[in-house]
């Protein structure tokens, strides 16, 4: 039996083995979405320009940490994506699965290196746990 710890900082982070595993699965999906787009023989211009898009999201920050998250979170789950590919299924349009290949690809790749779905309560806490360095604690004055 794995041993169960909880970071006291961010309570909702998976710890230990499971953020391991977590990343290990954004790797596959990073890789796994990159060999579909190679053999899909679509452009890498493409894939270029749209592979950092999602992280405009991070521009949701400037209305507060609780809009941020939402806005961020939205563009870095699997759910969008998914649904674009399948509508392009439904209305035929290939280019909406070649879009849904590089977004998923994204969110493979920020996985993968440790950036999980934001809290609320600041960019830094995610469930993967806490990314950045935390701020010193204030001096107290004398």
């Amino acid at each position: 039996m794995t041993e169960r710890t909880i970071d006291p900082n961010n309570p909702g982070a998976a710890t230990g083995g499971m953020t391991s595993l977590l990343r290990g699965e954004g790797a596959a999906l990073f890789f796994g979405t990159t060999l579909f787009y190679i053999i899909s023989d679509s452009p890498w211009e493409l894939y270029a320009l749209l592979f950092f898009a999602p992280d405009l999201g991070f521009l949701g920050y400037l209305a507060g940490p609780r809009a941020g998250s939402l806005i961020y979170n939205a563009l870095h789950t699997t759910i969008a994506p998914l649904l674009l590919a399948m509508a392009g299924i439904v209305i035929l349009w290939p280019l909406a699965g070649t879009i849904a290949l590089i977004w998923l690809a994204h969110i493979g790749f920020d996985r993968m290196l440790g950036y999980g779905l934001k809290y609320g309560t600041s960019f830094h806490d995610t469930h993967l746990g806490r990314i950045g360095r935390r701020k010193a604690a204030a001096a107290p004055t004398t």
